[in-house]
C-alpha cells in the first residue's frame, strides 16, 4: 500500500510540476516578446543597433521581471493541475481508494518549497546579474540618451545632490549600473559654497572612485566660454559607495547572497536599511509563500467536476491570489515607512495565505 501511495504522490507531484513550469514558461515568453517589441520601438531611431543586441538586452532583463509573477505562476499551475485531475476523475478514483485530500496536496507543497528554495538561492542572483548586463547593453544601444530602464527616480532620469570641498553639485543620469556606482548619460551642475552656479558638465559615463566621480568623454560648459572637451574629468564628492547604492539601487536589484552585506554597510553608514531587510526576509519566506499558493489553489480546485461550479472556483482562486498580493503590497509599504518590522511584513502574507488554504481544506476533507 505504501508503494502505491508513493507512486501516486510522485504522479501528483510531476503533474503539478509540469503545470507550473508550463505556466511560468508561457508568461516568461509573453513578457519577453512584449519587452522586445517595446525596446525595438524605443531603439528605432538609434544607428548601428542590431536586432540581436536588442534581443539580448530584453532576454537579460526579463528574468527579473518574471520573478515577480512566480507566486501567481504557482497558484495558476496548481489550480490547473488539480482541475485536470478532477476533470479526468482521477481524484474521484483516488478518494474512493482511501486517499485523503492532504495526500493530493502534500507532494505539490513539497515541490513548491523546493522551487522556492531554488528561486531564492539560484534564480534571484542570476536574474540580478543578468539585469546588470542588460543595463550595460542599454548604454550601448542608447549611448546614455533616453533609456527607459525602470529604476528612474523621476520621469527624466536619476537625480543626485552632493557636496564636496569645492562646493555643491547636482548630478543627473539617464541610466545606472553596478548598483549606481556607474552612471551613463550624465549631466552635472556645479555651484560654489555660496550656491552660485559655476559650470555644466556633460559626459557619456561617470564612475564613482574614492572621493570623486570620474567622468569620461566630458564636455565642460562654463560662463560665456566655449565648451571644453575633456577625455576625463574628476568631479569631487563626499559620497561613499554605500550612500550611492542607497540612492540608486533598489533592494530588488541586489542578489540574495549580497543582501546581508548591503544591510550591514547601510547600517554602519547610518542609512536606512528597511527596504533591504524587507527584501531579504521576503526572499527567505518565498518557499513558504509558494507553498501557501498551493494551499490556496487546493482550497478552490479539489471540488469534483460533477458538482459543477468550475468557473466560480477558478475565479475564487484568482481573486484570492490578487487580494493576497494587494495585502502584501500594503504591508510592504508600511514596512518601508518603518511602521512595521520587516520580518512581520514578509511573513504575514505567507501565514495568512497558508491558514486560509488550511482551514478551507479542513472543511472540505471528509475522509
Amino acid at each position: 500500500m505504501s508503494v502505491a501511495v508513493g507512486t501516486l504522490s510522485r504522479y501528483f507531484g510531476l503533474n503539478f510540476l509540469r503545470a507550473v513550469v508550463a505556466v511560468f514558461a508561457g508568461v516568461f515568453v509573453l513578457v519577453m516578446l512584449i519587452d522586445y517589441i517595446e525596446l525595438l520601438r524605443h531603439s528605432a531611431n538609434e544607428r548601428d543597433v542590431s536586432a540581436w543586441l536588442v534581443a539580448r538586452t530584453s532576454m537579460y532583463r526579463v528574468p527579473q521581471l518574471a520573478e515577480r509573477i512566480m507566486p501567481f505562476a504557482v497558484l495558476i499551475g496548481a489550480m490547473a493541475s488539480f482541475l485536470s485531475l478532477s476533470r479526468r476523475n482521477e481524484l474521484v478514483i483516488a478518494r474512493s481508494a482511501g486517499v485523503s485530500a492532504w495526500q493530493f496536496v502534500l507532494p505539490a507543497v513539497a515541490l513548491a518549497i523546493g522551487l522556492g528554495i531554488l528561486a531564492t538561492a539560484v534564480y534571484n542572483p542570476v536574474a540580478a546579474m543578468l539585469n546588470e548586463q542588460s543595463k550595460r547593453l542599454e548604454v550601448r544601444i542608447f549611448g546614455g540618451e533616453g533609456s527607459q530602464s525602470g529604476l528612474a527616480a523621476t520621469g527624466s532620469g536619476f537625480w543626485l545632490r552632493q557636496k564636496s570641498p569645492d562646493g555643491q553639485s547636482i548630478i543627473r543620469a539617464q541610466t545606472t549600473s553596478n548598483q549606481g556606482l556607474r552612471l551613463a548619460g550624465v549631466t552635472a551642475f556645479t555651484f560654489d559654497d555660496a550656491g552660485i552656479y559655476q559650470d555644466r558638465i556633460e559626459a557619456k559615463t561617470a564612475t564613482l572612485m574614492e572621493g570623486y566621480w570620474n567622468l569620461e568623454d566630458a564636455r565642460v560648459y562654463g560662463g560665456n566660454q566655449p565648451p571644453v572637451e575633456r577625455a576625463s574629468y574628476q568631479l569631487k564628492t563626499n559620497l561613499t559607495a554605500a550612500q550611492v547604492r542607497e540612492s540608486f539601487a533598489t533592494p530588488e536589484s541586489v542578489p540574495f547572497w549580497d543582501l546581508p552585506a548591503y544591510i550591514d554597510t547601510a547600517e554602519r553608514a547610518g542609512l536606512g536599511a528597511a527596504g533591504y531587510r524587507l527584501q531579504y526576509q521576503k526572499l527567505i519566506a518565498r518557499p513558504f509563500l509558494l507553498a501557501a499558493m498551493v494551499m490556496l489553489a487546493a482550497a478552490v480546485s479539489l471540488r469534483f467536476f460533477r458538482f459543477g461550479g468550475v468557473q466560480k472556483m477558478v475565479m475564487a482562486g484568482i481573486l484570492s491570489g490578487f487580494l493576497l498580493y494587494i495585502f502584501s503590497k500594503v504591508i510592504d509599504d508600511l514596512s518601508k515607512a518603518e511602521m512595521m518590522p520587516p520580518t512581520a511584513a514578509a511573513w504575514l502574507p505567507v501565514v495568512t495565505g497558508f491558514l486560509i488554504g488550511f482551514v478551507a481544506l479542513l472543511y472540505q476533507e471528509d475522509g
